[in-house]
Parts: structure tokens; sequence; C-alpha cells
């Protein structure tokens, strides 16, 4: 067995990101930029006001001295007003500032009567003015390559006068569950059938970390039927394959892969659960197998799977790591065994909880799961104890 890091060291080695493509803004929402961008307009593009009010000559703006209004500027086409001093022009927010003018009295603090102003507070030079470049100037970076777009920087790419973007390549993936037990939801189950769920858990989970799930297919245990599943999912970006990767008589992943020309890297990785792991390559499609139990398929795709999408579609290094929470544990824990140990549990109010039956085919605490927490091999936690945990949502 190797150990996680040296699983996912070697994963991401031999996966190559995916061609860049065009998209509109619209589009961009958590893709990862696939080149650096610089500002072309400063923001703001234009000295304007960042109140309704008037803009003045600070100087000349004593309490209680008049200003005589010449005109006003509203938010839009800009007027070319200039003052001099003792005049205003009423302005508003997002107006362009007038010449000569260098600051902005709210309106409410004049008292207007007929085409004159009067300050009733002192007025600073530069108040409320938004000048041009504050914001961000012209050559300044925006976006970095592989940086996650969020919509918070679609908004700023947009204001850059910007309508499409340059994104990782989308990747395209496979999903075979394996196992003649298994039965489609929907279906009526027979004694010793079970209703395939794996397939619903991993489509979710490549869809929600941006893959795109285009084909998902069942083989029973027959390797003329698995060989014919595999040789048809080999013509995706990723391939991932649940089930009949462990040791058993009727687990014929590994054989079968052998069959149709792929080739299996790593098999079998230090962690709980999910040992029966299996990493291979077959031309530019990258193949994992995933232990058939549920808890143990998601743990390895969070770890090993999801790391090498967002890799495929561009992602950065600071990218492909899950968000590490702080939390307060809230009962003792204990691993005994010799591989890490994943537990599930729920953080609410700062306090982690494990969740259910920890066994890899429980479900139901999964369900209910919202972070994972890795206790070493060996490893004693006291109830109270400061941990860092993986957060899943």
């Amino acid at each position: 067995m190797i150990t996680e890091d040296e699983a996912l060291a070697h994963i991401l080695q031999s996966v190559t990101p995916l061609a860049p493509r065009r998209v509109p803004l619209a589009q961009a929402r958590d893709r990862f930029a696939a080149q650096d961008r610089f500002a072309k307009v400063a923001l703001p593009v234009f000295d304007n006001s960042a109140m309704d009010g008037y803009a003045v000559v600070a100087g000349a703006c004593g309490c209680g001295q008049a200003q005589r209004v010449i005109g006003e500027q509203p938010a839009g086409a800009d007027r070319k007003l200039r003052i001099a001093v003792g005049e205003a022009v009423r302005v508003f927010t997002g107006a362009h500032m007038p010449e000569g003018a260098d600051a902005v009295i709210m309106q409410e603090d004049v008292r207007r009567k007929g085409s004159e102003i009067f300050c009733n507070v002192e007025v600073e030079a530069g108040e409320f003015i938004r000048r041009r470049g504050s914001d961000l100037s012209e050559g300044q970076k925006i976006l970095s390559t592989g940086e996650k777009i969020r919509p918070q920087t679609l908004a700023l790419l947009a204001a850059q006068g910007l309508a499409e973007i340059e994104v990782g390549g989308e990747a395209r993936a496979a999903i075979i569950s394996t196992g003649d037990e298994l039965i489609p939801p929907g279906g009526s189950l027979e004694p010793g059938q079970i209703y395939e769920s794996n397939s619903t858990l991993l489509q979710a989970l490549c869809e929600k970390w941006g893959a795109c799930v285009a084909a998902l297919e069942h083989s029973i245990d027959e390797a003329k039927s698995l060989e014919a599943a595999l040789r048809r999912g080999l013509d995706h970006d990723i391939l991932i394959i649940i089930g009949g990767v462990s040791v058993g008589a009727r687990d014929l992943v590994k054989p079968c892969l052998n069959a149709v020309g792929a080739q299996t890297d790593l098999w079998r990785v230090s962690v709980k659960p999910g040992k029966p792991f299996l990493f291979g390559r077959a031309g530019r499609c990258a193949i994992f197998g995933l232990p058939g139990n549920p808890v143990s398929a998601f743990v390895t795709f969070l770890l090993f799977v999801r790391p090498a999408i967002l890799r495929l579609m561009g992602a950065g290094a600071d990218e492909l790591s899950l968000r590490m929470d702080h939390a307060q544990l809230a009962e003792d824990l204990q691993n005994p065994g010799d591989r890490p140990h994943y537990v599930r549990g729920h953080v609410a109010q700062g306090k982690f909880t494990v969740t259910g039956r920890q066994e890899s085919h429980a479900l139901f605490g999964l369900s209910r799961a919202n972070a994972l927490l890795r206790v070493a091999p060996g490893e004693t936690l006291s109830a109270g104890a400061a941990v860092s945990v993986l957060a899943l949502d």
C-alpha cells in the first residue's frame, strides 16, 4: 500500500489540464481562468460623485457661506461643466465631476434658496469624490491563471467590458457501476438485491466539482459485459468504476482493464475507508476504481478524484484542497488501526459531532455529515480538543 500523499501526487502528475475554451461570462462561474488578466480600464473610469449633493470648491465653503448653483450634472454623459470659486453644480451619485470642483457636499448638509445654497457644515477637499483609478488602475492584475472565477470576479470582468473569457476545458466523465446484486431505483427488489445508489452519489459529486457526466451505465459481474462498458468509458477524460476493485473472485475490474489495454498505476491506498482504490491510464483517459461501499467511494472520490477533475479543468494548486475549518470535538475519538481514518461528522456552532455508524456501508450517517475529521493511525483525541476538519458543504 502507498500513502494518501503518494497516491495523490502520482495522480496529479499523471493528469494534464485540458485545452482551454472561451465562454460567455454567464457560463464562467466556478470555472478556472486559463490566463492572467490585467486591467485595461481604470475603476472608477473617471472622477465622480459618491453622493447626491453639490460639487463645490472646498476652500470657499465655510459654514453659512453661499454658493451660486450654475448647473446640474446627472449620472451619464459628461456635460463638461466648469465651476469657479463660489459656484456649485448639482450632482448625483456616479455623476462626472465638473472641472474645477474638488469636493462634494451632501444635499442634506445644505440649505437651498433659489439659485443659491448655504453650507451647514465645513467642507474638506476630496470629500465624497471617487477618484479615477482609486479602486483599480490600468495594468493591475485582476485574475491569475488557475484562479476560480467567483460571482464577484465576474462583476469585475464585466466592468472591464469583457463579454467572454478563456477558462479551463470541460472534463467529461463516464461512470460505470458494477455488481449482480444491484438494480436501479424504481425497480422491485428480489431477495439478495439492493438498489444501486453509488452512481447517483458519484454523478452528483462530479457535477458539484464541475465535471460533465456524459455516460452512466451498469455492468453485471461478467468479464465480457464489463470489458464492453470499459471500452465505451475510455472515450472520456475520466472513467470512474464503482466496485469490483478488491481481491474477491468476482472483482473483475483489474483483469478487464488489462484486457482493454489500460495501464494500472496504483492499487490499494493506506486510508480508511477506501483501501481498495485503483488509478490507471488509457491514452488521455484517467481511470479511477472506487470501492463499492458508499462511504469508501465518497471518501476516495474527495481525496483523489476531485483534485484530478479540478486539475483537468485548469485549477491552480491553491484550488485543489478542500477547505479546512476549525472545530471543537464533542466526544472522545480513537483510531486503533494502522491507517488514517476519515470520520464522518457534523459541525454546528463550532462543535464536531460524529454522525451515525462509521462502517463503510453506513449511508445514513454519511448523509448527515458536513465534515470529515482525519484521525491518524494510533491517535486518541479527547472531547473538547481543537481539531481541523474538511468541510463538505
